[in-house]
């Protein structure tokens, strides 16, 4: 079967085509675009933004992942990212929750807040 994607790994945006028998893909017109198209048929993976809670504060702090996560494990690390209250003081790149669902994921914060 042929599956048809637009790649996101450059502004490109160069629509591939993938075998999903073969993993012969075609249309791309870099390496990462092969690598894209395989990645995304085999085992998909997202970089997931969100905020988290911070003790003592009515504001949130802007986090995310520090390599892309397994598709499949995105709802689930919501789940343990909204239960998770930071404390104060936050350095940016910061490492959150660490290994998150033992992914090799770290949550990390995007901004500093003192």
């Amino acid at each position: 079967m042929i599956k048809e994607l637009i790649c996101i790994n450059c502004p490109r945006g160069c629509q591939v085509k993938i075998d999903t028998d073969t993993k012969e893909v075609t249309g791309n017109y870099c390496k990462r675009g092969e690598e894209y198209a395989i990645t995304e048929i085999t085992c998909p993976k997202r970089t997931l933004t969100t905020s988290m809670r911070v003790e003592d504060e009515d504001t949130l702090i802007s986090v995310r992942t520090d390599k892309p996560l397994p598709k499949e494990l995105l709802f689930k690390a919501m789940e343990i990212i909204n239960k998770t209250v930071i404390k104060k003081p936050v350095k940016m790149n910061q490492i959150l929750i660490e290994n998150i669902l033992d992914s090799g994921v770290n949550i990390i914060s995007t901004k500093e807040m003192k």
